[in-house]
């Protein structure tokens, strides 16, 4: 138990260049007092106490808006950063050393009963306000974009945009542990301008048609 919380705690160290001292990280990181509150909370849940183990998550909700079913299985070095409206459900499986930014569900689609959550796994970033709904699985050291609306698995090594989110990077370079938020491959763009040039090639093809013709005019005249 002791190793988890340090590797909950060096996973903040190792992913925020705002922390500064072990004591800031305790006190003040809401996302580490939510995991720890969830840890509690999913021995309650193991040992049958289901009651009280809601209890303690939404106390712990409360505490720090963000809302972690104690069902949910996390694995060491998860880092919630802000935290503010993440929702995790009761049959989400966490991986090791995952990122999560505020406004994330990992929820679920409709009323079926059994697995309904995703399961997340090893190093995965998942971007503030981005939506992974159903029982599939994101792979290893996948990135999900800011905003993105996941609704179907993701292999390893991939980086996911758009809504609903589609695969823009697959095993095409080296997965770091940032995610630059403003600079991601937009596909919605790309179709956009792939477009935009099948327009002006229309627009060329058009233009020598009318010359041929004017000149054909011109010579019977």
């Amino acid at each position: 138990m002791w190793k988890t919380v340090k590797d909950d705690i060096q996973a903040v160290f190792d992913r925020d260049p705002a922390a500064r001292s072990t004591l800031e990280v305790i006190l003040t990181y809401s996302g580490l007092h939510a995991i720890w509150g969830h840890r509690i909370a999913h021995k309650l849940w193991k040992a049958g106490w289901y009651t009280t183990a809601r209890i303690v998550s939404q106390f712990t909700r409360f505490l720090t808006g963000i809302e972690i079913h104690p069902g949910a299985r996390i694995g060491r070095g998860l880092f919630i950063d802000h935290g503010a409206g993440v929702v995790i459900g009761e049959t989400c499986e966490i991986g090791d050393n995952v990122t999560i930014y505020q406004g994330v569900t990992l929820g679920g689609t409709g009323k079926e009963k059994g697995k309904r959550h995703p399961t997340v796994g090893n190093n995965v970033i998942i971007g503030s306000g981005a939506k992974v709904l159903g029982p599939f699985k994101i792979g290893d050291n996948s990135k999900i974009g800011a905003g993105s609306v996941v609704l179907q698995e993701v292999p390893p090594n991939s980086t996911v945009v758009g809504i609903p989110g589609k695969i823009v990077v697959q095993n095409g370079r080296r997965v770091t542990n940032d995610l630059d938020h403003c600079n991601l491959p937009d596909p919605v763009a790309d179709a956009l301008q792939q477009m935009q040039r099948e327009i002006e090639q229309l627009r060329e093809e058009v233009r020598q048609l009318r010359e041929a013709q004017q000149a054909n005019e011109h010579t019977t005249v």
